[in-house]
């Protein structure tokens, strides 16, 4: 029973990223339905985002007195009936809106799903569990992605959203189906999980996530002209690096959930570290394609810590672990933006687009430094601010 809740789980992850990344290949063809420019299209993918950090803080304190269960239903249900209806938006105003309303249940989703996932193993094997759900997210990079872009390519970019609505309606049927009812914590309350926003542990690691990944997000976000510009690879080639980093997540997030249960704080500062030294490698080769296509495979190995930062955040949380663990995707959004940003900066100033490898090394680096503060911290007594 458990492997089919694990299923049923990560099936969500599966249609959320999907969903997230897909509308990235299917810009040019909302441009030409609603007749607006590439940045104003862009705006879609920023209110998705914004969706994302708004809604997970707001939905894990508001829901404090629902059961899981009834959590995962209701917002796997928004996130269907969000895509449906994005694909049926009559102008580009209500299509933004849409999307924006779409990305609200998205990090509660996750944080709650790892949240039931690590409660059926032993403590051991909790962050293998989380890893497990997280395999949708990762898998849909390299297979959900790709295919709904296509039959958006093929089709229109309205049946790509109706496909990722209808995996969050099979996601529905399944939790249903598989996920036993359970009863609300004793002492559940808005109070309650607020309460983790008084721990100095729980911003730590949120810091962690927002600053140390923003530098796979700088390299990531400006992948396919570095490909093409600074490595000298023709455009039909990005698809190929883009599927490497898409593995490369893969890999990351089996071994690194499986590292994180022998070592939760060897596995975080040790990725940390290992993408400091990986994304300075990058910059300084980012003109050899052999060592472009190595590097981007392991910066996507880098999504090995994220089980691990996941996990962490449910041991600091203490008794508020839905907001805690919800509010990890709020931050890992942040260093999406965060990270496009600031890469954006360096290659605006001339430095060129492998130079957002030097950028994603000070973020790591940073990451790195909060880290060994939250450790050194950790013994604090109260551990609240």
């Amino acid at each position: 029973m458990a492997i089919l809740i694990e299923i049923a789980l990560a099936a969500g992850g599966f249609g959320i990223g999907t969903g997230e990344f897909a509308i990235m290949g299917l810009l040019p063809d909302v441009v030409t339905t609603y007749g607006v420019s590439v940045p104003e299209a862009g705006q879609v993918i920023s209110a998705y985002a914004l969706g994302v950090v708004v809604g997970a803080p707001i939905i894990a304190v508001l829901a404090a007195k629902l059961s899981r269960r009834t959590l995962l239903l209701l917002l796997m249900g928004v996130f269907a009936l969000g895509n449906v209806t994005s694909a049926l938006a009559p102008d580009f105003l209500s299509f933004t809106a849409l999307r924006f309303i779409t990305g609200l249940p998205h990090g509660a989703y996750f944080g709650v799903a790892a949240l039931v996932a690590a409660s059926m193993v032993p403590p051991h094997r909790r962050a293998r569990a989380v890893g497990r759900v997280m395999l949708g997210l990762t898998i849909a990079t390299l297979v959900g992605t790709p295919i709904a872009t296509f039959l958006g390519q093929i089709m229109s970019w309205r049946a790509a959203f109706c496909m990722v609505g209808g995996i969050g309606v099979l996601t529905v049927v399944l939790l249903a189906l598989y996920l036993p009812k359970d009863q609300v914590s004793e002492g559940a309350s808005i109070r309650r999980e607020l309460g983790a926003f008084g721990r100095i542990q729980v911003w730590l690691m949120l810091a962690v996530a927002a600053v140390g990944f923003g530098g796979m997000f700088s390299i990531f976000s400006y992948i396919a002209k570095t490909t093409t510009d600074t490595a000298g690879l023709p455009a039909s080639m990005i698809a190929v690096v883009l599927a490497l980093f898409g593995v490369g997540m893969n890999v990351g997030n089996v071994l690194g959930s499986r590292m994180a249960d022998y070592s939760l704080k060897g596995t975080i500062g040790g990725m940390l570290a290992f993408n400091v030294v990986l994304m300075s490698v990058f910059s300084m080769t980012a003109h050899d394609p052999v060592m472009l296509c190595i590097c981007v495979f392991l910066t996507g190995c880098g999504f090995a810590a994220c089980p691990a930062v996941q996990t962490r955040l449910m041991d600091v949380a203490a008794d508020a672990q839905t907001l805690a663990a919800a509010s990890n995707h709020s931050a890992f959004n942040i260093a999406n933006a965060l990270g496009a940003w600031l890469g954006g900066l360096v290659i605006s100033a001339g430095y060129g687009y492998g130079a957002t490898g030097y950028v994603g090394s000070v973020l790591s680096f940073l990451g790195l430094m909060v880290f060994g503060l939250s450790v050194l911290l950790e013994r604090r007594p109260s551990g609240r601010l």
